[in-house]
């Protein structure tokens, strides 16, 4: 099947650097794209011609009611719209338009970014598990700083467990900040990208913002903060315990982390994994999980990831064929 579709000004923002976006849409949705001087020219099944009509319908409308897409924005967006025919390019970019934290607007590019996003909005703890490189905490810590411009709390706690210090924190040259510094820099940075470096100090200084390793929420009381709790698989059992019971009056929290990347002792098992198994079933707390389609770091990166997951399910294949061999 043929089509022509006629375009408007500002299409040219579409195509990509060197036409790389329309040329990831032909491979995608098995169609061809001719471009002519006012129109494209599409060739391919029914289907095909179908999604990318949407598509670019989608795009002249944000265009025409001035939305701007942001550094590599588009691109990601087209990836979860070409691989998730339930999305469309429209639906995906009002649903972080309208998310302004600090200094930039913040734009979910995945359908899990999305529901992540929504379920921070509207439930009080949040569990969000996946790789490296899908956006857990950046988009914690950005729903963060919105709720604390927006006057939600008064205060922003971001802890991270300090596995390989442990109890040796004391031993470091150093003052306390000095000393965990090194373990909560990823937190810092989210910041410093969301909000001016000035805005960030001044906050730091006034513990409007506050970063410190999860060892040292014990004994508080946390009421009217967003409290975040990063890289919590390596959180022990008895931790993760301690920080879920830390929440006060009008707080909300985030758990964070990766169950592939583990660096408890061993014989330790992580309080993230004991966690979930006890409260996804309990009301006002929401489990969101990310795959590789969510890492929306370089494109490798997701290859990566998905290269470490296919090889270690069949290391678990060979071990599970190895235990049913009889033994001699």
């Amino acid at each position: 099947m043929k089509k022509s579709i006629e375009f408007s000004s500002g299409i040219q923002d579409l195509f990509g650097p060197l036409d790389e976006n329309l040329r990831f849409l032909e491979q995608q949705l098995q169609v061809q794209l001719r471009l002519g001087p006012q129109a494209i020219e599409i060739e391919g099944s029914a289907e095909g011609l179908q999604r990318i009509e949407a598509i670019i319908t989608d795009f002249q409308t944000l265009h025409a009611e001035g939305f701007q897409f942001q550094n590599g924005d588009l691109s990601a967006l087209l990836h979860v719209v070409s691989e998730d025919p339930t999305t469309s390019l429209a639906s995906l970019a009002r649903s972080g338009r309208q998310r302004s934290f600090g200094k930039k607007v913040v734009q979910p590019k995945t359908p899990n970014q999305r529901r992540y996003l929504d379920a921070i909005e509207h439930q009080d703890m949040v569990f969000g598990i996946g790789p490296a490189g899908t956006g857990k905490t950046y988009l914690a810590v950005a729903m963060a700083i919105s709720a604390l411009l927006a006057k939600q709390v008064n205060r922003i706690i971001l802890a991270r467990p300090a596995v390989e210090a442990g109890e040796r924190l004391g031993f470091l040259p150093g003052t306390l900040q000095e000393k965990v510094d090194p373990y909560v820099r990823p937190l810092y940075d989210a910041l410093f990208d969301l909000l001016e470096p000035e805005r960030v100090e001044r906050l730091l200084e006034r513990n409007t913002i506050e970063i410190a390793p999860l060892a040292f929420m014990r004994g508080r009381t946390l009421n009217d903060a967003f409290i975040i709790l990063d890289e919590a698989q390596n959180s022990t059992q008895e931790q993760m315990k301690m920080f879920l019971t830390r929440m006060g009056f009008r707080s909300k929290a985030v758990i964070t982390g990766d169950v592939t990347q583990i660096d408890l002792p061993a014989g330790r098992r992580s309080g993230l994994l004991q966690a979930i198994e006890i409260l996804g079933g309990v009301e006002g707390i929401s489990v969101v999980a990310f795959d590789e389609r969510d890492v929306v770091r370089h494109a490798l990166v997701q290859r990566i990831v998905h290269a470490y997951q296919e090889y270690e399910a069949a290391q678990e294949s060979d071990v599970r064929q190895l235990s049913l061999l009889p033994s001699e």
